[in-house]
Parts: C-alpha cells; structure tokens; sequence
C-alpha cells in the first residue's frame, strides 16, 4: 500500500517543526525532534550554559567529553556546539539553523563536521589517517570538528595515538567525545579533555516532550498513557520517543493506557494492587491465581516483576514518610493505596520483598524457567512475616526489656494456624492474655525458657592479663573461637608474658601444624579479638614451638636410633612427592609413621 504523500515544509524549517513532515522518505520520531538549540536540550540546562558561556566568552577548549546513559542527548549537544562554532552568523551561543553551515551539520553530512563511530573505526589505522587529516584546513567553515562517538570502543594503540594530536591540535581542530562508559578510557585521554556529564531525564520531563511531540503527531494521548511511556524510558529521551514512535503505529486514533500495556506486554494498575494486595495479605494462593490471570492477558514475567519491584519503591517511600511526590511508579489514583499498603508491609518487610524481586531478576536473564522463577518469588514473598514486629521483639531482647504479646510464626499473622480459617487474612491474631494471667503460667524457675529469654545478658568481667592468669585467659579466647581454630589452639604446652600486652603461646614440638594454623592472619585475628574482648586491652600473640631437651632425647631413645630417625626424617622431607604434598597444602611435617613389611 503506497503511503499518501505529506505536505510539503518549507525549506528553512526546522526539525523541531511542529508541522507534519515533508514528502520524503519517513523518519523517525527521535531525529525528527531532535534538539536544534542548546534551549531545546531537556533535562542539561547545566551543561547547555556551561557551554553557551564558552562560546560567549571565547573560552572554547580544543577537546570536550561528553559521557551518560543513552538517549540522553550527548550526539545532540556535540551537533548543536558545532553549529554554535561554525555557524555564518556566529560563533555564538544560538546558531541560526537556516545557513547551509546549520543545515549540514543537522543532517550529519557536512564536510567539516565528521562524526566517526568508534565501535566501527577503533584501529590504530583510522586514527593515523585522523592525524593525517587534521592538519588539512576546512574547506569553508571555521573550525574543522570531530565528533567520535562511543570512543570507549578505541583500542588501546588508537588512544595512544591519538595522544599528541589530542593535546596539541592545531587552531582549526576541536575534538567532541561521546561516550556511555567513561571508565573504559584511558586517563591520559581523560586529563586532556573538558569533560560534562549528563544527567537522566526527569520522568516529568520527558512526559512534557512526548505530549508536545504527540499533538505535533496529530494524535490524542490519555496522560496516563504518557505518563507510562515516560516511566519506562527510565530517564531516556530517545527510549521514550522510541516507545511513542511504536505506539503511534501500534493504537489507532487514541492512545490510551490500555494500549499502552497491551504493546508493552505490562500489567494494569488495578491487577499490580490486586497482586501486591495478596501478597501483604500473606494469600501464596491468590498471588499465584493473580499472577496467573496476568500471564493469561498477554503480560511478560520478568516486566511483571520488574512493576512490582517499583510498586514495593513507593510503597518503601510511603513507609518511611516520604509524600506522594516522591513516587516514581504509582498512579495519581493509586497512590493512597500505596501509602496504606506501606503501612500495612512496614519498612523491614518490604526491604526484603524487594531483595528477592532483585535477585529473581537477575536470575531471570540467564534461565529458561522465567514463570517459575517468578512464582517462587511471589511465595516467597507471600510467606515473609512480620519482621519490622521481629526487629523491635529482639531489640527488646538485647536490652532485657519485658517480652511482650507473643509474635506470630513467620508466614503466618497473628499466629494462627493453617486449619484455622483466619491465616493470611490481615488484622486477624490469636486472643492475647493479660500480664497477670501470663505471669501466673510461668514457672518461676531459672530452667523456664521465658526466664531465660527475658533475663538480662551475663556481663563478663574483664581481667588484666598477668602471668598468673595467661594461661587462663588463653583457655576462654579459645572457647569463643570455633571449628579447627579452637582444636589447634588447644594443643599449647604453657603460655608467658613478655612484655606487657603481649602473650607468648609455647606448643609442643610435635604440633608444629597447631602453631602454623594459629599463625595465619584471619585465625590470628580472631584469636587477638577474643582476648580484646575480656581483657579489654589490644593483646598482641607471638606462638613459639618448644625445643626438646638433650636428656628427654637421650631418654626417649638411644643415639644411634636418634641419628637413624633424624636421617629417615631428611630423607622422606627431601622426597619430591613429599615436597610438593607440603607445598600444596600448605602444611608441615611433624612426624613419621613407617609400616612393617608382612610375608
């Protein structure tokens, strides 16, 4: 079907125009509205003075960076800075856009301008034949301007290159870099350059610019629709222009919320309350059939999640008094709902509603089972408890304060049980009796688990290390450690005070490995933390192994049989298998264990 002809736009007209376009080949919505003027660059009024007053005050640098998210307008503030430089009328901070100059370099095809990708020109070879260039005069603009695009993607030998030519280009040259990962390039890149930052779009923002692009459009928009639109741009212009250029082509004569969710495969307002209503209910059941209506009207798993992940934000937000201007994902309808469901959750069970949404959708990129990642979450979520009543039950405990109505079992409010008929259904609990009557129950007895719960925690009475009680104080830092640190530790033969503060730990001669476990730095750590903890002093630990005695050797066996075992014990220590095993392992050899031959 061949497409009926626009009017036609006079030719000095601008791209912003708000007229229909031209009778020529269609073009998108992105760059037929794309800013012409510093004025028109939304959301970088910081950037667009910076380099207005440049420009006005003759303070133009000879390389500029320009780094952010995409869609948020660095190609269109290094086109419209162009035009600024080499406009007929200028230089100056507002170009006409009607000269030749204006026109070229807003259609990408000047002579003067280039604008280069980096992901396709990232070879030393391309900038060689740069630096060829830059030395050529431009054949009728003033200034001669590269504009690379994504200069990240230059490979180490190209930046090298550029290096000189960047810091010492001559008087015609200007450089404007574009890049969404700054950090991937070099700093001697980084220091020979201006460098400006932009930021994301506000949401407000850019539903303002695809309502004025939508009436240039000839099309009704709902608000509701835009604002949508605008949300899932997530602070990029172009997204959302991108988005309005499919819905354009997607809804017919009216642009309405419902078509919006219907193109974007999202939920509707009223099924995301209805679905975060059962899971504060604690309801696994009816969040799943929830979820289940929802993927049965054509909406995706993951962008389901993705909602209710913003939804819990607000209702975060509305936890912690934030007004209902703080919202970025819910409705003007629906934000006294999301207020009275923050409320509801509290702060600590929605933190950890949100943790498990964020770990499912990261899961989600790299599996198959999307659906059944997603319900497991939603379980998940649905069997949280009460934990904000939780958090205070145990500040109460570390304090030693009075115990309180008794909390319910996680999962499950007002601890009813599963046959009881009142589970999962909010401001229901159990009848709680009073002080008196739990009082009266108890059984004054230190064995009461109460009693001990609601008892005040030991203190401990911290000692003055001596050489009295060293070898005390030693034997309780051992019991606060645990595992194979607390069973080397145990094998020490006596202990000594060398100087104050400081404990010397003697082991025996055959427990070397004992004395090397103990030496490693993270056991040495919480070795020196538990003596801290009941001397209150910073106690520094030297571990020694002790010598045998000449008598104790001569004792324990005859010379001959001595010199035969120290001869064996070189010998199997000097074996390449038992090397390399001590390597390994990181271990030493404390004795040797010899098998008698059987005929």
């Amino acid at each position: 079907m061949s497409q009926s002809p626009r009017p036609a736009m006079p030719d000095d007209a601008r791209e912003t125009d708000v007229s229909p376009a031209a009778n020529r080949d269609y073009q998108v919505v992105a760059r037929r509205y794309r800013p012409q003027v510093f004025e028109e660059l939304i959301g970088q009024e910081h950037i667009a003075h910076a380099l207005s007053n440049a420009i006005t005050s003759d303070r133009v640098g000879h390389a500029y960076l320009f780094t952010g998210a995409r869609g948020v307008g660095k190609t269109s503030a290094a086109r419209i800075f162009a035009k600024a430089l080499n406009c007929v009328d200028g230089p100056g901070p507002t170009p006409c856009n009607a000269c030749e100059i204006c026109r070229s370099i807003s259609s990408g095809d000047d002579v003067d301008v280039l604008e280069i990708d980096g992901a396709s020109n990232r070879g030393i070879d391309e900038i060689r034949q740069l630096r060829q260039n830059v030395n050529v005069r431009p054949s009728r603009a003033r200034m001669k301007i590269y504009i690379i695009d994504e200069v990240h993607m230059l490979t180490r030998e190209a930046f090298n290159a550029l290096l000189k030519t960047l810091e010492e280009p001559p008087g015609h040259v200007k450089f404007i870099f574009c890049t969404t990962d700054p950090n991937k390039i070099p700093i001697t890149i980084l220091s020979r350059c201006q460098r400006f930052d932009f930021a994301g779009i506000q949401t407000g923002s850019i539903a303002e610019r695809l309502t004025q692009i939508a009436a240039a459009e000839q099309v009704e928009a709902d608000s509701e629709a835009i604002d949508m639109l605008a949300r899932r741009a997530a602070g990029s212009m172009r997204d959302g222009q991108s988005l309005l250029e499919q819905l354009l082509a997607f809804a017919s004569g009216r642009i309405t919320l419902e078509a919006v969710h219907g193109m974007l495969g999202t939920a509707a307002d009223g099924r995301l309350e209805e679905l975060a209503g059962y899971l504060a209910a604690r309801d696994a059941a009816g969040a799943l059939a929830s979820f289940e209506a929802a993927i049965g009207q054509g909406v995706d798993s993951g962008l389901l999640l993705e909602q209710l992940f913003g939804y819990f934000r607000d209702c975060m937000a509305a936890a912690v008094g934030c007004r209902v201007e703080a919202f970025l994902y819910a409705s003007t309808a629906g934000a006294a709902r999301v207020v009275e469901m923050g409320k509801q959750l509290g702060v600590q069970t929605i933190l950890a509603a949100m943790q498990i949404l964020d770990q499912t959708l990261g899961r989600l990129r790299q599996s198959t089972q999307g659906r059944i990642l997603a319900e497991v979450a939603l379980v998940r979520i649905a069997e949280l408890g009460e934990l904000d009543d939780l958090a205070a039950l145990v500040a109460r405990l570390g304090s030693g304060g009075p115990m309180g109505s008794p909390v319910a079992p996680a999962g499950r409010p007002g601890g009813a049980s599963p046959g009881t008929g009142t589970a999962g259904r909010p401001g229901t609990s159990p009848p709680v009796s009073s002080p008196s009557s739990r009082e009266s129950n108890v059984p004054n007895t230190l064995s009461s688990p109460l009693a001990e719960i609601s008892s005040p925690p030991r203190q401990e009475v911290r000692q003055t290390l001596t050489e009295a009680n060293a070898a005390e104080i030693w034997g309780l830092a051992i019991e606060k450690c645990s595992g194979l640190l607390s069973e080397h530790a145990r094998q020490f033969e006596r202990t000594a005070i060398s100087a104050p503060n400081r404990l010397v730990v003697v082991f025996r001669p055959e427990y070397t490995l004992a004395k090397s476990v103990c030496q490693r730095p993270e056991n040495t750590k919480r070795l020196r933390a538990a003596l801290a903890e009941l001397t209150g002093q910073n106690v520094e630990i030297d571990f020694q192994v002790a010598e045998k005695q000449a008598s104790e050797q001569s004792s324990a066996s005859p010379p001959s049989q001595a010199v035969g075992a120290r001869q064996q014990a070189a010998q199997v220590a000097a074996h390449p298998l038992v090397r390399r095993a001590t390597e390994l392992f990181d271990v030493e050899d404390t004795r040797i264990e010899t098998t008698k031959k059987t005929n």
